[in-house]
């Protein structure tokens, strides 16, 4: 008997890992609340789900084409660094936006 997975077994490892990353990183971002608000506000939460489903689908299918793609340029571990370094980059530049925005509310009120 082998040590090595079967593939049904890695295709869901992989499926669980997925789903289960996908469903924790969405939770209460602003796609969420935005889903939110418009299913308040339309009243129509049924085409609200299947709208934003319908984008999640097309957001995720061009994050896997765009991975695919990058994997065959680059080692694993360097584009992971790179999504590390462009996680942080982004998270200062949205950060830094807040604070700009911020700064003329705080200068109102002091």
């Amino acid at each position: 008997m082998t040590d090595q997975p079967t593939l049904a077994s890695s295709w869901i490892a992989v499926f669980l890992a997925t789903a289960s990353t996908v469903f924790l990183a969405e939770l209460g971002d602003k796609t969420q609340l935005a889903a939110l608000f418009l299913s308040a506000e339309s009243g129509r939460p049924l085409v609200v789900f299947l709208g934003a489903s319908l984008a999640l689908i097309a957001s995720s299918l061009v994050g896997v084409l765009l991975g695919r793609w990058l994997s065959s340029l680059m080692p694993a571990q360097q584009l992971e660094r790179a999504s590390g370094v462009l996680m942080v980059a982004v998270g200062l530049w949205l950060g830094r936006q807040a604070v700009v925005h911020l700064a003329p509310v705080a200068s109102l009120l002091g």
